[in-house]
């Protein structure tokens, strides 16, 4: 195990990120962190602008350098931003690393985001895009996990309960 992280979380957008990583650093008493929302701190506006102002490529460079940073900085549950397993350095930077890979279906994505166009990458067919997006990144979720949790029909709490048990992973 290298330094960094003890959990590094990895999946879609709307998958449950960033509330089921709160939720596992809490029961395991250590530190959460986002990559979105260092992102967001960081430049001041919302993801989304980004994406409008700049473009994707611009995002995904701060993307990378963020999650870079954070897998460095941060010693606790890390939360990364859907797209960021795009990159093979980052891919690379979580081998050998605790990543598991939140999986759902589109009809859950759909149930819980609604796939609203607050999602820069699916504002014009929003389920014909996220399955697009879906099969172009799974098997780069599945390439950096060490397990995968499914969270289709499972409420945060039994998501961070599957977490802690395909992990091996006593409660604080």
């Amino acid at each position: 195990m290298t330094t960094g992280p003890l959990i590094v979380l990895v999946g879609p957008m709307g998958v449950g990120k960033s509330t089921v990583g709160r939720l596992l650093a809490e029961r395991l008493g250590v530190g959460h962190r986002d990559t979105d929302e260092d992102i967001v701190t960081e430049q001041g506006r919302a993801i989304a602008d980004i994406f409008v102002d700049e473009g994707e490529a611009a995002f995904r460079a701060l993307e990378k350098q963020a999650v870079r940073r954070a897998l460095t900085e941060h010693d606790g549950v890390l939360a990364l931003g859907g797209g960021a397993v795009l990159d093979d350095g980052t891919r690379g930077l979580l081998a050998g690393r605790r990543v598991v890979y939140l999986s759902m279906d589109v009809e859950e994505a759909v149930r819980r985001t609604g796939l609203n166009v607050a999602r820069p990458l699916l504002a014009v067919n929003p389920r014909k895009q996220w399955r697009e997006l879906m099969e172009a990144r799974r098997h780069l979720y599945e390439e950096v996990a060490t397990v995968v949790v499914a969270t289709d029909g499972r409420t945060p709490e039994e998501v961070t309960r599957a977490v802690l048990d395909a992990l091996e992973l006593k409660e604080a």
